[in-house]
């Protein structure tokens, strides 16, 4: 019997999009953008102590490998030959950071996730150092000194972990961001891999210089990092190295880009003013200021949007970040368990139509964008014995889009122009209920593509389109036009404005609860454990006593 004939579809471009939750691997056609094939595994994320976020390098490197093998076995079932992916980008949370050894390939510590909290304390010493007003971290780099970021991460890994500092003194230590331990790997590990990043990713370590888009010494030296541990920068569109191993062995790295930039790649937002919103683990808002950097006096990021090319010119963007929007709906699932998918949530607030006052500040950790406030933590209030749990799931979806219109604001006061509408993309905007949610809280129309994964075309985009591949173009005129979904305001503006003014109300509420932090090194159990050891020891005292008093014997 004859072998079935392949299916001839063109140029492939394929994209790895490692996330917090999920690594993907996704497959488009460089011509006409269809989503072709795809794979996802979800990753476990540990939670070693409060406020502490941690993943294993090496699950997400094998996820990477399983995702790509899945997929190409998919499209061998759809007789799509393999052959005919030309190259792959790469798309990946932005300030998880990684720190490995070059001569055996392990990990020196596990990968310390950007929700993490645990280095409160060392901002604090470090805030300390910087004289006055003169916060040369922010005008350098466009972003606040944040647990949030990788530089105060490393800092951390250098005070505290001993395997960590004898490779350094002994020049085994690589660091890195997921994109870069991962480029690395694929492309040889100690066989020649490339230690790499581009600028997107480089921009969001605090150790990245974003107008001359070089590492920086001075704040090298501020940080006490070691330049020579850090990784080259190239565009987001250049050709870093090849695959090494697998079925895709021989094919070109050739586009990198962090995830929130891959998304504004991804939905086309190349003129200035253009902005999308992303809904995933966080949420994020991105806005296109062209070839100069926007400063933001309303609590916004001034970062790297993209740079398509080794030659051509970098482009900014202003940026709103929230730091928990989809993991509230994995919070209520693994947590609580009152929902066992995340997509019972839509039924559950799709019964009710309502919070019945019930509001939900997911203020895990803490309030990111506009507050940038460590202190806060989760509240529910608003509580009354009516309450039921489809209310809750109500609550947090509605605390996304209460959440995206704080971002939003102050994206309209730094642009000096309200956007006229959002652009929105990620899995959560499979969620039609939290889609007219955040049309009706912002009071203008939101616009979501038919084909969501915009961080993974993204990324294609860029390896697509880099010299020496060259099989995606990104002229204007040769841009697929992408089929849109909108969604109307359907309540009257001061609905709208009583309900997010009683969420502010809520956000005060949430600020200032942590107010003592656990020594850095210390075990925060024996702390936590003190109080109910004094109510055992006293209680049993009491009771001795009045059972002595009445004269009851033993």
């Amino acid at each position: 019997m004859a072998a079935p004939k392949k299916t001839v579809v063109g140029p492939l471009v394929g994209a790895v999009v490692q996330g917090t939750n999920s690594t993907r691997f996704l497959v488009f056609s460089s011509k006409t953008a269809d989503l072709l094939s795809h794979h996802q595994v979800e990753l476990t994320e540990d939670f070693p102590r409060e406020e502490w976020v941690e993943q294993d390098p090496k699950e997400i490197l094998q996820s990477v490998y399983e995702c790509i093998e899945r997929t190409c076995q998919k499209l061998a079932e759809l007789h799509i030959d393999v052959s005919n992916i030309k190259a792959t980008g790469v798309s990946n949370q932005r300030e998880t950071t990684v720190i490995w050894d070059k001569l055996t390939e392990e990990p020196l510590y596990n990968a310390i996730v950007w929700l993490d909290l645990r280095t409160q304390p060392t901002l604090e010493n470090l805030s300390k150092k910087i004289p006055g007003y003169n916060n040369f971290v922010k005008s350098e780099t466009g972003l606040p000194l944040s647990t949030y970021f990788s530089a105060v991460k490393l800092r951390w890994i250098l005070d505290n972990v001993r395997q960590v500092q004898k490779a350094v003194e002994e020049g085994r230590a690589l660091l890195g961001t997921i994109d870069s331990w991962l480029i690395w790997s694929v492309t040889g590990g100690v066989n020649g891999g490339v230690h790499c990043t581009d600028v997107t990713n480089a921009s969001r370590t605090t150790l990245f210089n974003i107008h001359s888009l070089e590492w920086d010494k001075e704040l090298c030296d501020f940080f006490d990092i070691p330049m020579d541990i850090l990784r080259n920068v190239w565009s987001s569109s250049d050709i870093y190295g090849r695959i090494k191993a697998g079925s895709l062995e021989g094919e070109p790295i050739s586009g990198c880009l962090g995830d929130q930039s891959a998304a504004l790649v991804g939905q086309m937002c190349f003129q200035e003013g253009q902005a999308k919103n992303t809904y995933s683990t966080g949420c994020f808002l991105l806005c296109n200021t062209g070839h100069k950097c926007v400063f933001s006096a309303h609590g916004l990021l001034t970062t790297v949007a993209y740079k398509p090319g080794r030659d051509k010119p970098v482009c900014y963007a202003l940026e709103g970040s929230v730091g928990i929007a989809g993991a509230v709906i994995r919070w209520l699932r693994d947590n609580l368990g009152i929902i066992n998918t995340s997509e019972e949530i839509e039924t559950l607030a799709k019964d009710v139509g309502t919070s019945y006052g019930c509001y939900f500040v997911p203020a895990f950790s803490g309030l990111y964008a506009p507050y940038w406030e460590p202190s806060a933590r989760g509240i529910i209030c608003g509580l009354s014995q009516f309450t039921s749990k489809n209310h809750i799931a109500f609550a947090a979806l509605e605390s996304v889009c209460f959440q995206t219109r704080e971002i939003l604001d102050a994206m309209n006061y730094d642009c000096g122009i309200p956007l006229s509408h959002l652009q929105v993309d990620g899995a959560m905007t499979n969620n039609r209920i939290l889609m007219q949610l955040q049309a009706d809280i912002l009071h203008i129309p939101v616009i979501k593509p038919s084909m969501p994964e915009t961080t993974a075309l993204g990324a294609a985009m860029a390896a697509g389109a880099a010299e020496g591949v060259g099989v995606w173009s990104l002229k204007p005129e040769d841009l697929s036009v992408i089929i849109m979904e909108r969604f109307e305001p359907q309540i009257k503006a001061t609905e709208s404005e009583i309900r997010y003014s009683i969420w502010k109300k809520a956000v005060r509420k949430s600020m200032g609860w942590v107010t003592t932090q656990y020594p850095e090194s210390g075990d925060p159990t024996i702390f936590s454990c003190l109080p109910l050891g004094f109510f055992i020891v006293s209680s049993m005292i009491m009771l001795i006593g009045a059972r002595y008093i009445s004269g009851i014997s033993y």
